[in-house]
C-alpha cells in the first residue's frame, strides 16, 4: 500500500525532491544580494537613480519570465488562463510578486548593507507562515510556530542594537526590505490560487514577464537609464535572470504541492547564504549581531516546521 501511495506522488511531492528543490531555490536566492549590487556598480546605477534601478529588475524579471515561457513551451505545457478574471488574478499576482516586491528590494538594497538586507528579509518567512495558519487548512497554528516567530523576530530586532556604525534602522533602507518581505509573504499565499488558474510554471512566467513591465516602464518614465554596460555587467544580468528563473519556477511549484510551512523551512538559508556572500563578494564588514540574527531566524523557522 505504501508503495502505491509512493508513486502516486508527483516529483514535487516526494521528500528527496522537495529538499533538493528548496534548496537549491534557497541557496540561488541568497547570492542575487551581492551580484544585485555588483550590477548596479557595473551598470554605473548609484544610489539615488530610482528609475535606474527599477529599469534594471524590470529587464532582469522580463527575461526571467521569457526564459520560464520558453521553458515550459518546450515541454509542451498549456498556455491557457482560466478566463478573465484569471487573467486578473495573474496580473495581480505579478504585481505583488515582482512589480512591488522587487521594487522595495532594489531600493532597499541600495541603502543596506547586502548582509542585513539579507536578515531583514527572513520577516517575509513568518509572515508567510502566520498567513498561511489563517488560510490554509494544511497550515495550523501551533504553540512551536508562535515560540518560532517569537524567536525569529527577536533575532531580526537584534540588527538594531549597537551603534550607528554598525547599522541603525533607516526607512529607505531596512524599511523598504520589511515592504519587500510582506510583499513576498502575500504573494506566497496567492501562489496556491496561481496554480489553479494556469499551468504554476506558465503561471510563474506571466508574472514574472507582466512584473518586470510593470518596473520597466515606470523607471523609464522616470528618467532611467543604463549608464554603462559591460560585459562583467552581462553576465551579472545573465545570473541574475537564471536566479529568478530557476528559483521562482522551482518555489512556487513547491507550494502548491505541499504544506507551506514544509517548503518555507528552506528559505531560513536565504539570510545566510545572502549575509555570507555578501561579505565575501562585496567587502563589506562583518558584525558579529548577523551570525546572531541569522542562528535566530533559522532557529525560529526550525521550530515553525519541526515534527509534532
Amino acid at each position: 500500500m505504501k508503495n502505491n501511495d509512493t508513486k502516486k506522488l508527483s516529483l514535487f511531492e516526494r521528500p528527496v525532491w522537495v529538499v533538493l528543490f528548496a534548496l537549491s531555490a534557497a541557496i540561488a536566492w541568497g547570492w542575487a544580494y551581492p551580484l544585485i549590487k555588483l550590477g548596479f556598480a557595473e551598470f554605473g546605477i548609484t544610489q539615488s537613480m530610482t528609475g535606474s534601478k527599477m529599469l534594471f529588475a524590470g529587464v532582469r524579471f522580463c527575461m526571467a519570465g521569457m526564459a520560464v515561457l520558453a521553458i515550459a513551451g518546450t515541454t509542451r505545457r498549456r498556455f491557457a488562463v482560466a478566463g478573465f478574471n484569471g487573467w486578473l488574478y495573474v496580473l495581480l499576482f505579478a504585481l505583488l510578486n515582482t512589480g512591488l516586491h522587487y521594487y522595495f528590494f532594489y531600493v532597499g538594497l541600495s541603502y543596506s548593507p547586502g548582509a542585513r538586507a539579507a536578515i531583514i528579509n527572513s520577516l517575509g518567512t513568518f509572515m508567510l507562515v502566520l498567513l498561511a495558519c489563517i488560510f490554509f487548512k494544511s497550515d495550523k497554528l501551533t504553540m512551536n510556530k508562535v515560540a518560532g516567530c517569537a524567536i525569529g523576530f527577536t533575532g531580526i530586532m537584534i540588527l538594531n542594537v549597537g551603534s550607528k556604525s554598525s547599522g541603525g534602522f533607516t526607512f529607505m533602507g531596512d524599511g523598504m526590505i520589511i515592504l519587500n518581505a510582506l510583499c513576498g509573504a502575500l504573494a506566497g499565499l496567492m501562489t496556491r490560487g496561481l496554480g489553479k488558474r494556469a499551468d504554476v510554471f506558465v503561471g510563474t512566467g506571466y508574472s514574472l514577464f507582466f512584473g518586470g513591465l510593470m518596473l520597466v516602464v515606470p523607471g523609464l518614465l522616470m528618467g532611467g537609464d543604463i549608464p554603462h554596460v559591460t560585459l562583467p555587467g552581462i553576465v551579472i544580468l545573465f545570473l541574475l535572470v537564471c536566479i529568478s528563473a530557476l528559483g521562482f519556477a522551482l518555489y512556487n511549484k513547491l507550494l502548491t504541492c505541499n504544506p507551506v510551512g514544509k517548503v518555507a523551512i528552506f528559505n531560513s538559508l536565504i539570510p545566510v547564504v545572502g549575509a555570507m556572500t555578501s561579505c565575501m563578494c562585496l567587502g563589506e564588514p562583518f558584525y558579529w549581531k548577523y551570525a546572531i540574527a541569522a542562528v535566530m531566524a533559522m532557529s525560529g523557522i526550525y521550530m515553525i516546521n519541526r515534527a509534532k
